[in-house]
């Protein structure tokens, strides 16, 4: 079992690896770990994600309340409880403002297709969660359903939510989202973007397990996804 040490270290570099990756700029984004017993670490709000060290890193319980001394909780825990209360299996969160994937739901166009099969395997679909004020309390509401199924889901003109069994499994998450972002966007440029056939995502979903992604999505349809435009969601359509 690590040592609550061990997990800030980790939280601390995978918050400089966000930041330099360009997932975030400026004080952008958050992170955390849950720890045994409900309690959470993570990044300090108003911080540059790239200045980010272990002694920085604040615990807080599942209600947001600080436990010890650092700087502040980011109003945006909010999101990070709801995805914990929500799925058992998570034990670490990225919110990152991934700048391709933004650009994708500004646009109105959805990452929910089913196009590139490591994708599939590995997150299944990528949702886009309806607009919401960030750090106001309906973000609980509009991601609820979503990420009860999902583990990377976009929100509306804000940015992207990844989960993980640990922060690495989140982390490399979002990577593989604004990577998919990029190639869809790169084939929208050069004509249609093919989606895979339902049958062939179904076989897809199936080994999840296999290849030790998570079985929360089961269903080709469970994305609503095979389509070009949409009108961001609150659930899965």
């Amino acid at each position: 079992m690590k040592t609550e040490i061990e997990f800030r270290r980790e939280l601390a570099k995978a918050s400089r690896m966000t930041y330099e990756k360009g997932f975030v700029a400026a004080t952008d984004g958050n992170l955390s770990i849950r720890l045994p017993g409900d309690i959470l670490l993570v990044t300090p709000s108003g911080t540059c994600k790239g200045d980010v060290t272990e002694e920085m890193i604040i615990k807080c319980d599942m209600e947001g309340n600080k436990i010890g001394p650092g700087g502040r909780v980011t109003t945006e825990i909010l999101i990070h409880q709801e995805i914990y209360r929500q799925r058992s299996d998570v034990r670490a969160v990225v919110h990152a403002h991934p700048p391709i994937a933004i650009a994708f739901t500004i646009a109105g166009v959805s990452l929910a297709q089913c196009v590139i099969p490591e994708v599939v395997v590995t997150m299944g679909s990528i949702p886009t969660a309806e607009y919401f004020t960030p750090s106001r309390p309906e973000g609980q509401e509009r991601i609820r359903e979503l990420v009860k199924t999902h583990d990377a889901v976009m929100m509306d003109r804000h940015g992207s939510l990844t989960m993980g069994k640990d922060i690495w499994e989140a982390y490399r998450k979002l990577e593989k989202l604004e990577h998919a972002a990029h190639i869809t966007y790169m084939a929208r440029q050069m004509g249609n973007v093919r989606t895979l056939p339902a049958d062939e995502v179904e076989r897809l979903l199936n080994l999840r397990g296999f290849y030790g992604g998570p079985e929360t999505e089961k269903d080709c349809n469970a994305c609503g996804g095979c389509i070009s435009e949409e009108k961001p969601v609150g659930a899965s359509r």
